[in-house]
């Protein structure tokens, strides 16, 4: 009998332990994918909108936060840290207060994610980014780290690698996406 009771508590935990619904799973990373795509999108709109609350409300305000990209004359910017990326990002957006971006067109392709547990996501892709009179575009290889705090998708890290020789004609990106600086958000166009 106690080995019969045995044998059914194995089989028990077996099935506890067996596999989930995998539609379940596809739905709700599929959720935390699209608020990943958001934060991303409301961090981009509130900067070129030079609404610094609402962009820094996307960042983890951590020591290990960090920001980094490349400039047209082939240097970089780097910020480590919280205080460091707001004291630059912050400084910049007081100095440069008007809403008019240098970038109103920005277009995500291909992008790629990777989770690491239920509150670490890296993720990568190719980002155009069109001049003020949306002609042509620049095309940046992006990546982010983001970290669930209090269970809100916050950004960690930023690099963005900018191609600012080749540019790219409108015409030949067969879909665009405007930023929509009333909403803090995007869209296509």
């Amino acid at each position: 009998m106690k080995s019969l009771s045995i044998f059914f508590v194995s089989i028990l935990l077996l099935l506890a332990c067996g596999p989930k619904d995998p539609n379940k799973n596809e739905e709700v990373m599929e959720q935390e994918k699209q608020a990943i795509r958001e934060v991303i999108a409301n961090e981009t709109a509130a900067f070129f909108a030079r609404d610094y609350d609402a962009w820094k409300s996307n960042f983890a305000q951590t020591e290990y936060a960090f920001q980094a990209w490349s400039n047209d004359d082939g240097t970089f910017d780097s910020n480590v840290g919280w205080e460091d990326i707001n004291k630059h990002i912050g400084k910049y957006i007081e100095e440069n207060p008007e809403p008019v971006s240098s970038h109103p067109i920005v277009e995500r392709k291909n992008m790629i994610f990777k989770f690491f547990g239920k509150d670490v996501a890296y993720l990568t892709w190719d980002q155009f980014n069109s001049d003020q009179a949306e002609k042509n575009f620049h095309h940046s290889k992006e990546v982010r780290l983001m970290e669930k705090i209090d269970g809100r998708w916050k950004i960690v890290c930023v690099s963005a690698f900018w191609d600012y020789k080749n540019e790219i004609p409108a015409e030949k990106l067969p879909m665009i996406q405007k930023i929509d600086n009333e909403s803090r958000g995007t869209k296509k166009i």
